[in-house]
C-alpha cells in the first residue's frame, strides 16, 4: 500500500462516460492512463451464459419492449436479449469472454458478482455456518462459469459481490482468487467478510467514511485502521467529484470506484 494516490477503478467502464459494461466502455477506460482496473457486473442467463450487464432487468438500459425488459435477466436466453443495444449507443449487451478480451493483461478486472439466477438469496452476512454453506451451494454454479471464464486470462482478478453466498462460492472454487464484501450500509458485517474470507479488500459506500462536509467520520477511521491493520485494501464506492477524490485520498483509501476518471484530473 506504498502509492501516494489511490488506485482509479473504472465503475462499470466509467459509467458517466461511456455506455456502461459494454465493450466499447472497456476499450475507452482501459485507454485512459489514469485507470488501474476496471469494474464490471457479472450475471447469469436463463442458458447458462455468462454477459456483463449491471440491472436486474432490461427496462432502465435497453429499448427491449415490456415483456423482453420486465423479465429478470436469468429468466431470458442469451439469444433473447443479445440484440438489444444499450442506452443510445449500439453497443449489444456483451458475454464476459468478450469484455475481457477488450481489456489488455495489464488492467486489473474487479467482477461483481450479480444474482445468479437461483432462490433463496441473502444479501450481505448469512446466519450461521450451515445457512452459509447452502448460500455457497446456490452460487457454485454460476460462479463455477464466472472464474472459467476470468481466471482464463493473465488479468489481476479481484472479485466482490454483496453476497456472502458469492464469496463463499468463490472461495470454495477457486481459494487463489481474492475476494471482496461490498457494503452498503452494514459496515460491521463488512469487516467480519472480510475476516471470515480473508478478503483482499472491503468495498465501502463513500458515505460511510466521509461526512457531508468530506471530514472522514469515525467509523470510517475505524474501517480504515482495522482493514489496513489487516493488510486489506479499502476501496470506496461510487466517487463522482474531484472532491469526492480528494477527501478520500486524504482519508488514506485505497481505492476509488469512479464514475469518471476526471474525479483525479486534478490529482498528482
Amino acid at each position: 500500500m506504498g502509492r501516494t494516490h489511490p488506485h482509479v477503478i473504472a465503475h462499470r467502464g466509467y459509467a458517466a462516460d461511456n455506455a456502461e459494461n459494454t465493450v466499447a466502455a472497456m476499450r475507452a477506460a482501459a485507454s485512459d492512463d489514469r485507470t488501474d482496473a476496471i469494474e464490471i457486473d457479472a450475471r447469469a442467463t436463463s442458458d447458462d451464459r455468462v454477459i456483463v450487464f449491471h440491472d436486474d432487468d432490461l427496462s432502465r438500459l435497453t429499448d427491449a419492449p415490456p415483456a423482453v425488459s420486465d423479465t429478470p435477466v436469468w429468466e431470458l436466453s442469451y439469444d433473447e436479449i443479445s440484440g438489444y443495444t444499450i442506452g443510445d449507443s449500439d453497443e449489444p449487451i456483451p458475454l464476459l469472454t468478450e469484455i475481457l478480451a477488450a481489456i489488455p493483461d495489464s488492467v486489473g478486472v474487479n467482477l461483481e458478482l450479480k444474482h445468479p439466477g437461483c432462490g433463496g438469496l441473502q444479501f450481505g452476512e448469512v446466519d450461521d455456518d450451515d445457512a452459509r454453506s447452502a448460500a455457497g451451494d446456490r452460487w457454485r454454479p454460476f460462479v463455477t462459469r464466472a472464474l472459467a471464464v476470468a481466471t482464463d486470462t493473465d488479468h489481476d482478478l479481484l472479485v466482490s459481490s454483496f453476497y456472502e453466498g458469492a464469496l463463499a462460492a468463490t472461495r470454495a472454487v477457486d481459494p487463489a482468487v481474492p475476494v471482496a464484501p461490498l457494503v452498503a450500509d452494514d459496515v460491521e458485517s463488512g469487516i467480519d467478510l472480510a475476516d471470515r474470507y480473508d478478503a483482499a479488500a472491503i468495498h465501502p459506500p463513500l458515505d460511510a467514511l466521509l461526512d457531508e462536509s468530506g471530514t472522514t467520520t469515525a467509523a470510517g477511521d475505524q474501517l480504515l485502521d482495522r482493514a489496513h491493520t489487516a493488510d486489506r485494501r479499502i476501496n470506496a464506492w461510487t466517487v463522482t467529484t474531484q472532491q469526492e477524490a480528494h477527501a478520500l485520498a486524504q482519508a488514506g483509501v485505497d481505492g476509488l470506484i469512479a464514475e469518471s476518471p476526471h474525479v483525479v484530473s486534478g490529482d498528482s
